[in-house]
Parts: structure tokens; sequence; C-alpha cells
């Protein structure tokens, strides 16, 4: 098959990975791409969504995979334009990507259907956020896309002031509403489906770190780190969430005249009450997905193919036991900024852990260097979480580059 997957981070290059060593050798292109994902992928050199559709038609490319979110949403939506070219997509349509791309939408269709999730407030001005800031801590969340950044945990007032100034006036995010959320408490936990019409499989569970200092201190990023394992959650807990929430969810979009296809990631909280829906994202996580793929067997270029074309077959995949241990390296000033081109050494010494490429490019003497906020995500894999971290850590710590940030206590907080 010809397949294409739409991204450039961490998650397309264990996407990519992931198919490459799928049974049959696949011919893979990537949209844009990185210099990492080049030697795995052939990259696509157009321009905007339109020319991506019209190079896929010619290509005959068979299956197209979303790995990023915005392509979902923009325009007329990456699905719908494939579904109006005859190319099969696993992203789900522009319609009920808003899962994602909006959460007042989200927020909506949970209260809709009844699925557990906190109270909320909609505000459309900066006056109606803070007079909605009556107890702390408080979440506050912009309602479109921030690449993982519109989300608040403020603990008090002045704090969730300044966040809803920099929402609301001066618009860090581009326009959009503010939700005020009551703050859950308790262990978080990512689940994954891949859903297909009326039917769904949920995959191997993950969990990940989003704030950027160790005990889940300073600001929010998109992920400093993630573990995976069919351990982290018992089957009693598993089949709750099935119940309450994977279940009502597919029925809902169904209820709604919407139909899906694609990776849904379920953000839920483990609270006193039961768990509840974080958040909703319309494809694979990001850093969790370089936890999890490294754990799937089977043959997932035909699954996705498959699935894309409305035909779920569980039976095509399966995840290992034990435990994956994904550890992210930042750059300087992240997650406020970024500082690019510091020269990234050691990757060469790296070994018996995967090294996904998260924000890195080439330079002119074809060394990687720093190329966004998340550069390297590394990962191994151990019959036991200890054993993972272990292992996950000694490979990380043979690459450096000046002013890398990486926590410290990734699979060992909120475990111990």
């Amino acid at each position: 098959m010809k397949i294409l997957v739409t991204g450039k981070g961490g998650r397309e290059h264990a996407l990519i990975t992931a198919l490459s060593e799928s049974p049959q050798k696949h011919e893979l292109f990537a949209y844009p791409g990185s210099d990492a994902i080049a030697t795995l992928a052939t990259r696509v050199d157009v321009t905007g969504l339109p020319e991506l559709i019209t190079w896929m038609k010619q290509n005959s490319i068979d299956l197209c995979m979303a790995g990023e979110e915005a392509l979902l949403v923009k325009d007329s939506g990456l699905s719908n334009l494939c579904a109006e070219a005859g190319i099969p997509c696993w992203g789900p349509r522009k319609e009920i990507a808003q899962l994602e791309a909006s959460k007042t939408f989200a927020k909506k269709f949970l209260k809709r259907h009844g699925i557990p999730t906190a109270d909320f407030t909609i505000c459309t001005t900066a006056a109606e956020a803070k007079a909605a800031l009556t107890e702390m801590p408080i979440v506050l969340k912009f309602d479109g896309l921030a690449a993982g950044k519109g989300v608040a945990v403020c603990t008090s007032n002045d704090e969730a002031e300044a966040f809803v100034d920099d929402v609301m006036e001066k618009r860090c995010f581009g326009a959009g509403d503010l939700l005020v959320e009551k703050c859950l408490t308790g262990p978080e936990i990512s689940i994954f489906a891949s859903v297909c019409d009326d039917k769904y499989q949920i995959l191997m569970p993950a969990r990940d770190y989003k704030r950027i200092r160790d005990n889940d201190q300073g600001p929010n990023t998109g992920g400093m780190g993630a573990v995976a394992s069919l351990e982290l959650a018992d089957p009693a807990l598993m089949q709750r969430i099935e119940r309450e929430i994977v279940q009502p969810t597919v029925q809902g979009i169904l209820k709604d005249g919407l139909k899906y296809r694609g990776f849904l990631y379920f953000g839920l909280m483990l609270t006193p009450n039961g768990p509840q829906v974080i958040e909703y994202n319309c494809r694979f996580g990001d850093p969790e997905a370089e936890a999890v793929l490294p754990m799937l067997r089977g043959d997932f270029a035909t699954y996705a193919f498959e699935a894309a074309k409305g035909n779920l077959q569980p039976d095509l995949i399966r995840f290992q036991p034990g435990w994956s241990i994904c550890l992210i390296s930042a750059s300087a000033g992240y997650p406020a900024s970024s500082r690019n081109g510091d020269v990234i050494s050691g990757l060469e010494s790296v070994s018996g852990a995967r090294v996904y490429h998260c924000g890195t490019k080439k330079n002119t003497a074809g060394q990687f260097e720093t190329n966004g906020g998340r550069v390297l995500a590394v990962v191994a894999q151990g019959a036991t979480r200890v054993e993972a971290r272990e292992k996950a850590y000694a490979e990380s710590t043979k690459i450096t580059f000046d002013g890398l940030q990486r926590r410290s206590d990734i699979g060992k907080m909120h475990f111990e």
C-alpha cells in the first residue's frame, strides 16, 4: 500500500515507525514530516490541504492517517476532503473533530449524553470569566486548539485573572471563548480507542505528565513524558470506563447523526466519585503514542486501512505485556517559548531504546539540532515499571544539548 501520515512530531514519527514494522512493506509518505521521519517516509512538499488532496489522488494513495489534529478541522477538513476524493482516511470528519477543536462543543456533548465530567461555565468575555472565579483551585480552558497549552489549573485569583487576560484580552491563542471548570482531583489516565462507526476497540492505557517540572510543578506543557501498560488500570476499572464513558461516547456520536472513524483519546480523571472526562482528542495522544506504539504487535497498516474503510478487525493487532516509559527532552525556554538551533549530541550512543524526534532538524553540517519545544522522546520497555524506567533514563541521559529540560520523576510520581 501507499500510506500518507499527516504531521511532523514525535507522535507521527512513532506512527510511521509502527507502520514500517507491519509484516508487509508499504510505501510511506509524510506531510509535512521532518528530517528524522524522512529516513522512513518520503516527505511531501505541497502547500495547503487542497494541494495535498490533489497530490494524494495523483499518487494513488491508499490510506491517509491523521497524525496531528489541525488538518482535521482546517478548511473543509482532511477526512471530509479524502472522502470526496475516494481516499480512506483514518481520522474523523470535521463535524465530529470539534470534540477536540472546541472545548465548549465537547462539554455540551458530554452533558447532552450524560457522560461524567466536571461542572463548567462558558464565558465569552473577560468580565464573565472573572465573575465565574468563585472557588480555587479552578481550571480554565481556551475553547480552541492551542497545542496543549490552552489549559491552566489555577490556585489563586491573581493567577486565574492573569490567564483570563492572556486568553480574552491579549488573545494569545486567537479568538475563542473560555471555559471555567470545576477542578477535579485524583490520578489521571489516558484511554485510547479505535472507533469505527458503531464499533470500537479499547487500546493500551497510558498516563502522561503535563507539567514542566518534577512533582507536577510549573506550567502545563504538551506532555513531558508518559507511561503505558495493560497493568495501568485493573479490569474492573476498565470495564467501568467502557460502560460509563467509551460506550456512551460512541453511541452519542451516532445519536447526533455523525460518524467517527479514527483514534479517539479520552483524558480521564479518576476522582473519588469515579472516572470523569477531562478532554477528548481526535487522534492519538502525544507523548502517549510514543509510549504505547512500541508495545503494539501485529499488522498495524492493514488494521488502519480496513478500519478506515469501515471494517474494524481487532484481531489484527495486540499489545505485549510489560511497561513502556517515554521521557521527553525539551528545549530551553519551553513551554513559554522554545530555543532553536542547539546541536544535539549522543543520539548514536542510544541502544535498546527508541528515539522519536518531536522537534528537530538537520543543520548544514548534517547534525540534528533543536527545532521546537519538545525535542526528543526516548522510550524503553521492561517487564516491570522500574525496569522500564531505569532503562529509559539510562539511555536518555546519553543525549545532551544546551538548555535541555527533562523531568526526573516520569514513571515514579503517581506510583510511589
